[in-house]
């Protein structure tokens, strides 16, 4: 279970100033997410997470996702006494689906219409 409010939207220009590395020329960063340590950036060609390995978090893994390489996805809500919300991602060719899992601070119905948009655009 995830620590109570430190799941929160992230302001795309911030994003996209703070991972200009990770993208390529013209990338643009439309949505972004902050889990914990962990980040969800939404950009105009892909999904990245970035995942903060470690005691000290100094260790990083970028996974790369291409929007046409999901092939379904689901949400599912927070209810009465489990207050996360969880995101499943199944990828083309991996049975198990990535999961983040997501706290009051950031609605998961946000983050299924911006996935929606670039999955299904």
């Amino acid at each position: 279970m995830a620590l109570f409010g430190n799941a929160h939207a992230i302001d795309p220009a911030t994003a996209q100033q703070d991972y200009a590395r990770l993208l390529g020329q013209g990338e643009r960063v439309h949505a972004a997410y902050l889990l914990i340590r962990d980040t969800i950036l939404f950009t105009d060609r892909r999904l990245i997470l970035v995942d903060k390995q470690g005691i000290t978090g100094k260790k990083t893994e970028y996974h790369s996702i291409p929007y046409r390489s999901i092939t379904h996805f689901s949400v599912e809500t927070a209810g009465t006494f489990d207050l996360d919300a969880e995101l499943k991602i199944w990828i083309s060719g991996n049975a198990v689906p990535v999961q983040k899992t997501f706290t009051k601070g950031v609605d998961i119905y946000e983050v299924q219409a911006v996935l929606t948009q670039f999955v299904t655009g």
